[in-house]
């Protein structure tokens, strides 16, 4: 079994059902006392907040980069980086380390692939949804990616930062993310990726007939087939 790098803490809440998901789905493949072997690197989020929202990029690289080669050095075969956001600065932390990094964006649009979906709305932070290092990843994938407007993105956006990432489950802010995957809907979306680790803490399946793809899960599964070679 090879050990996955967890590089977590953006934030702690979303890392913790990496972990969960990652030890479900190998006892689930392997059966018996089998769990995930996991070295985990949970960062101070609040500096990487900082970061975001000063635009400094780069500090932030370098914070994850270090975090990044203490997992290689601890014996990591891979990384998967806990976070959509962050995935903006894969590019500079892979360029420092050994061993690779398994992008979530390339696992959301393999899975989005298998299952024909074609034209997708992205809601995450709004460096996700507006910037291109995610949406990218997507259409060189030959999929579509809507977004919400103007005042859909600042009420996803600060859902995430004032509420979700601080572990506030909130029914009134569920109803304003429904109204907004329902717009995207009418739009032609044929799904909706929760492109960011902490919104599947509140939408699921079971809130919305639009196919909900949740990041989080799609990537640590990713990371939990490869760690047994499947």
């Amino acid at each position: 079994m090879k050990t996955i790098g967890m590089l977590g803490g953006m934030s702690w809440e979303s890392t913790v059902t990496y972990y969960q998901a990652v030890n479900e789905i190998v006892k689930r493949e392997l059966g018996g006392l089998h769990s995930a072997k996991v070295l985990l690197y949970s960062v101070d989020f609040a500096e990487i907040e900082k970061c975001q929202a000063e635009g400094d990029w780069d500090k932030s690289a370098d914070i994850l980069s270090a975090a990044a080669l203490n997992l290689e050095n601890a014996g990591a075969d891979f990384i998967v980086i806990c976070t959509n956001t962050m995935h903006k600065v894969a590019p500079q932390i892979q360029n420092r380390i050994g061993i690779p990094i398994i992008h979530i964006a390339e696992a959301t649009a393999d899975e989005l692939k298998q299952q024909n979906v074609s034209k997708v709305a992205l809601l995450g932070t709004k460096y996700t949804m507006t910037q291109d290092f995610y949406k990218d990843k997507l259409i060189s994938a030959g999929i579509e990616v809507l977004i919400p407007d103007e005042q859909g993105i600042e009420a996803v956006n600060d859902i995430i930062y004032n509420e979700l990432v601080l572990g506030i489950i909130s029914e009134s802010s569920k109803a304003k993310y429904l109204r907004i995957i329902d717009a995207l809907s009418k739009r032609g979306a044929q799904g909706v990726i929760l492109g960011c680790t902490e919104i599947g803490l509140l939408i699921g399946q079971k809130d919305t007939e639009l196919p909900v793809f949740d990041t989080t899960q799609i990537h640590a599964a990713k990371a939990a087939m490869l760690s047994i070679g499947k």
